[in-house]
């Protein structure tokens, strides 16, 4: 009965919205989880704030229903970690159960005249009967919800934080954001929840949690890291700060014309070693090499600082000081001929490469290097693996307050730039084969409170193996070799990005045109059919990857 009922919402849902997320055992005494401690009622004047409240929305979402008629293939989530070596046991699966969810809504006292403004952003038709489905489920039990797509600047209308993070008024205006999250490490799912961290925009800082996590970042032993992180899921699980909805694959897509010739596979959320310089495709009929892609800009180049290489432009255009293999576990230098990393773990340093030019013939320094990460440090919003690591730093602190101009943790001598960090941060490497380095030439009276809106955006000088020629945007842009390439110059003559944001609502229609000889998505529907389009080929790429609810619980 119950399968039945959820199946018979998700098509009433979809009509109604096409028509209408020290020592261990000193530390480990700090972070027990006591129910008595956290709060089981209403933070603040927020209903969302309200434990019960969220807990109703995860019942009355029946998730084995959906992912059987909208989501095949993928796996309910019942904690943001995928079911993995991290995944702690006898986690509640919150399975669909409509009746306590409406007994929890009474009990908190809600109000069923309230409407939530329900967020979204990616554009594919799964995502809009996924919401509509959602919309009509919370309405059964009695919570009334309007989805919204955002548009433009998704990181100034998602993830910026209010001034006081534990009892401050929210900075934001929706009640529930529907997002994914691929992640390299258990870190990045979960430190985005500590006070003050620059995205969370969402979550009242929790003391419990931020001893949890505190304790987490301290230590680099893998069993003590599984001890927290389980902690941590126990904790997310039972308060919900986010509702976690499923974990799914991602799927890199390629036409029979392409070959990488031997350049491996990987996370295509992130920048990795895929030597795009070395791929070849079929010329055309004039002898010209011209790969077609998506993952171009709509309105702008997406900045790197929360989502660093998400779309294709960002690979392409910009080069890292060290690089990853697809596993992200392993790394070369790029811009960085070597890099040595201290016994201790405190200190790296990386010797940049003689003759690296950006796109507009100048070098490429250390400095530019200094700059960046400065730089980023500033910035509103930023991915969790790059606030994780400036606040280690030494002289972060000053340098947040503004009581230093610089991070005197981060010093240039000649053509080698060194970290120096007060605290271990297990996910250094990443974090530094991610964020490329930018030009401090073009960007160095950029303000980073408005990054997205510097015009520089417009048309990036970046240091990869492809430059841009002409971008109209919204409708496609053209990028050709860059001659100076430290790598080699690029074999492909021509690479035209169709725009796109993090999902692609156009990736069938074009690959149906033949106008899709690489891409990649995470739309299940849209892997599925592009299984059936003749000269493609679609590889599925197993990632930490978890779509979600987000709850705002701070004070409108």
């Amino acid at each position: 009965m119950k399968r039945t009922t959820g199946l018979l919402i998700i098509l009433i849902a979809t009509c109604a919205l096409v028509f209408g997320a020290g020592a261990k055992e000193q530390v480990t005494q700090t972070v027990q989880i006591e129910e008595e401690v956290t709060q089981m009622g209403p933070l603040n004047s927020n209903p969302l704030s309200d434990v019960r409240v969220r807990q109703a929305i995860a019942y009355a979402i029946d998730m084995d229903a959906i992912i059987e008629g909208l989501l095949p293939g993928a796996v309910a989530a019942d904690s943001l970690t995928p079911n993995n070596e991290w995944k702690v046991a006898g986690l509640e699966a919150y399975s669909y159960n409509p009746g306590k969810a409406k007994q929890l809504l009474k009990d908190a006292g809600w109000d069923s005249a309230k409407v939530l403004d329900l967020v979204y952003y990616y554009g594919d038709q799964q995502t809009v009967d996924l919401m509509a489905t959602v919309q009509a489920y919370l309405a059964d039990v009695g919570i009334k919800v309007v989805p919204r797509k955002l548009e433009g600047d998704l990181n100034s209308q998602l993830w910026v934080a209010p001034k006081d993070p534990v009892n401050g008024t929210s900075a934001v205006a929706w009640d529930l954001a529907y997002a994914g999250l691929a992640v390299v490490s258990q870190y990045e799912y979960y430190n985005r929840f500590l006070s003050g961290a620059a995205t969370n925009s969402h979550t009242p800082g929790n003391a419990e949690l931020d001893a949890l996590l505190d304790a987490v970042n301290k230590t680099n032993k893998v069993a003590e890291q599984k001890e927290y992180f389980g902690k941590i899921q126990q904790f997310e699980n039972k308060y919900l700060p986010i509702i976690p909805l499923y974990y799914q694959q991602l799927f890199v897509v390629e036409s029979d014309r392409l070959t990488r010739n031997g350049a491996g596979y990987g996370n295509e959320q992130y920048a990795y070693d895929w030597k795009i310089q070395t791929w070849d495709i079929k010329p055309n009929a004039d002898g010209r090499k011209v790969m077609k892609a998506n993952g171009g800009p709509l309105q702008f180049f997406e900045a790197p600082f929360v989502a660093p290489a998400i779309f294709t432009s960002q690979k392409v255009l910009f080069d890292r000081l060290i690089v990853a293999d697809g596993g992200l576990q392993n790394f070369r230098g790029q811009l960085a001929k070597e890099y040595s990393v201290s016994a201790d773990g405190l200190t790296i340093s990386f010797t940049m490469k003689d003759n690296i030019y950006w796109h507009d013939g100048s070098p490429i320094t250390a400095q530019d290097v200094k700059f960046t990460w400065e730089l980023a440090a500033k910035v509103s919003s930023v991915n969790v693996l790059f606030s994780g690591l400036f606040k280690t730093i030494v002289g972060y602190a000053d340098f947040n307050t503004k009581k230093t101009n610089e991070l005197s943790g981060i010093t240039v001598k000649d053509n080698t730039v060194t970290f120096k960090f007060a605290s271990i941060f297990p996910n250094a490497l990443v974090a530094l084969s991610q964020l490329p380095p930018l030009p401090q030439k073009y960007l160095g009276t950029a303000d980073p409170l408005q990054i997205q809106q510097s015009p520089y955006w417009q048309n990036p000088i970046g240091s990869g193996p492809y430059m841009v020629k002409e971008v109209r945007m919204n409708n496609y842009c053209v990028l050709v070799p860059f001659g100076k390439y430290h790598e080699g110059r690029g074999i492909i003559d021509e690479i035209q990005l169709y725009p796109s944001g993090e999902s692609d609502p156009n990736l069938v229609k074009n690959a149906l045109a033949g106008q899709l000889d690489y891409g990649w998505t995470k739309s299940l529907t849209d892997a599925n059919a592009l299984k059936s389009v003749a000269g493609l080929k679609v590889m599925p790429y197993d990632m930490n990857y978890t779509r979600l609810i987000y709850v705002n619980k701070f004070a409108k």
